[in-house]
């Protein structure tokens, strides 16, 4: 039998706080944050789950979130750490408050930005393009481990994280611009040997 891979949007940021655009900008997380983030760890050590491997982004809020957790689970694992898993690219909105965003760009085309599958905005990342780069270092860093068997925990971003259930899941374009991952809530997976989930639990 495989393994189990849990997926975690790391807590709240500063600057989700603060309403902006973050991308691969490096904020921290808030005290909300914080306790997201142990919160997290006191469930899924609720379920007895213990990790061999755990997968981070480059990005500080994502670390500072899976030690967090691992504290908050009396374990230490391997950690790789990789921009392949940063949040997405946002370009000319990085910093922007979203409500001024709309006010410079329009209300229609910032949705567009945010929720359409591969139009980028202004120097920035569509999903399309972050799913270019986090799909392929799942397939090959983070799968193979969850089908030898292993408990893989991967802390990243709201968007580097839709792409792989997008994948995972086998979503539509039009499906996954609709899932919300909310910040600090594991997605528990058991993968079949074929990589297709046999069960899915959100520990919301």
């Amino acid at each position: 039998m495989s393994g189990t891979l849990v997926l975690v949007r790391h807590g709240q940021s500063d600057w989700n706080l603060k309403n902006l655009f973050t991308g691969w900008k490096d904020p921290d997380l808030t005290d909300k944050g914080v306790a997201e983030a142990k919160s997290a760890g006191q469930k899924l050590k609720a379920k007895g789950l213990k990790f061999d491997i755990c997968f981070t982004s480059a990005l500080t809020r994502a670390q500072h979130t899976l030690d967090l957790m691992l504290h908050e689970l009396g374990q230490t694992a391997p950690i790789t750490r990789d921009q392949a898993l940063n949040e997405r690219d946002y370009g000319e909105l990085t910093g922007l408050n979203k409500d001024d965003a709309r006010a410079k760009w329009g209300e229609e085309q910032v949705l567009i930005w945010r929720r359409s599958f591969d139009v980028p905005p202004p120097g920035g990342e569509s999903l399309k393009d972050t799913l270019a780069r986090s799909l392929p270092y799942y397939v090959h860093k983070i799968q193979p481990h969850v089908l030898e068997g292993k408990n893989v925990l991967v802390a990243a971003h709201g968007n580097s994280l839709r792409s792989l259930i997008m994948a995972i899941e086998g979503l539509s374009k039009e499906a996954i611009l609709k899932r919300e991952l909310d910040t600090g809530v594991p997605t528990v997976y058991k993968l079949k040997a074929n990589s297709v989930p046999a069960s899915v639990e959100i520990l919301a």
